[in-house]
């Protein structure tokens, strides 16, 4: 069988994409289904700070704030920071101080309109803060279990500063629940297993930690303070190292969120979060970078030379290669982070992420602006 040469050239586009395909499967995100999960330990239990920012909250904080409150844990405060909230979450904040000791208010006010918006409010809610290592989440979030600040405790080693969390999503109907949920998987698969391979390049705020002194001795958000998104990547994006940085993916210390349910509302969650993508380190912006390109670029290389009568068949060797390597790896991980029954339509929800991600980027080029609530 002969091949001319835009057949070749696209043969070797094939494999090149394919090799580095296995890479991110093999190299990468194999780490994570390899790694050991420990049990959570009641080592000192030293005393520990939760953050959470919260504007117009109210619904949200009265049905998964006391969950926080009530942790099993023997000595910790929750800091709620109400950001100019006008929906009645001042008056269920004081409610809940005279039930709860251990909840802390903190009032932005309205003055600080001017300020980019949560990263004012949790920098206040960290000066505010009483201990040294602080625990992050949203009010929209409620912790798997009462042992959840046991597993987001400080590590024992004093070099650890920065414990990155996994936050999955409610299951709700429709379709844009299970591409909501299928998209936070990989992202968590890809950050979780980037620092595991030593390379930690982001956290999700709505469950990670990190030392107070860590937070000052960097100089906060001040590095892009212009920008509404971002104090939780960017902040590990800046100041994760492969010694000062460890994961938390035990069952019990995973904290469920509420998901957008609307898919405007969940496109600009995701212009917000690729407008952060944008500050990350070269080195990190490159390599995400690629990893998407890649992914795109081996579909259309796939359908490309299907096309081809003579290479119908190696195009489909390559993909149903690469579909096998990748049924090896995140089935199992679906189970391990909480979403098994996304398994049976991995092959078909991950093209759909692919085509998704890229209409994303796309659009991100043409709609600028971006808040936080």
């Amino acid at each position: 069988m002969e091949f001319n040469i835009l057949e070749i050239s696209l043969l070797i586009a094939l494999g090149i994409c394919l090799l580095i395909q296995l890479y991110f499967i093999l190299g990468v995100h194999l780490k994570l289904v390899l790694y050991r999960v420990s049990d959570i330990q009641e080592k000192t239990l030293a005393p520990l700070s939760v953050i959470i920012c919260a504007r117009n909250e109210a619904e949200n904080l009265a049905q998964f704030l006391p969950s926080v409150l009530t942790q099993d844990y023997p000595a910790f405060e929750v800091v709620v920071v109400n950001d100019r909230s006008w929906d009645g979450t001042s008056d269920l904040l004081r409610d809940l101080e005279k039930k709860h000791a251990n909840l802390k208010v903190v009032q932005v006010p309205d003055s600080a309109n001017f300020i980019a918006g949560k990263k004012f409010a949790a920098t206040m809610g960290i000066k505010a803060a009483t201990n040294e290592w602080l625990v992050f989440t949203d009010a929209d979030c409620e912790p798997a279990s009462n042992n959840w600040l046991k597993g987001m405790q400080q590590p024992a080693d004093e070099e650890v500063a920065i414990l990155l969390g996994y936050s999955p999503y409610f299951k709700m109907s429709g379709l844009l629940n299970v591409l909501i949920r299928f998209e936070t998987f990989f992202t968590a698969v890809n950050y979780l297993s980037f620092a595991l391979k030593g390379m930690p390049y982001m956290g999700v705020g709505r469950n990670m930690a990190y030392k107070k002194s860590l937070f000052f001795k960097n100089k906060g958000f001040a590095a892009h303070m212009h920008i509404p998104s971002g104090d939780d990547d960017l902040f590990v994006n800046a100041n994760a190292t492969p010694k000062n940085t460890i994961i938390q993916i035990h069952k019990d210390t995973q904290v469920w969120s509420e998901p957008k349910t609307t898919f405007l509302s969940y496109l600009q969650q995701k212009k917000r979060h690729i407008g952060a993508g944008k500050l990350y380190r070269p080195k990190h912006k490159f390599i995400l970078s690629t990893q998407i390109a890649v992914q795109f670029l081996f579909y259309a290389l796939v359908i490309a030379l299907a096309c081809f009568k003579p290479t119908q068949y190696i195009a489909l060797a390559v993909f149903m290669l690469n579909l096998i390597v990748g049924c090896f790896v995140y089935p199992k991980l679906l189970k391990r982070l909480n979403y098994s029954e996304l398994s049976w339509w991995f092959p078909v929800l991950y093209i759909i992420l692919i085509v998704f991600l890229v209409f994303n980027a796309v659009l991100s080029v043409f709609v600028k602006k971006v808040q936080w609530k």
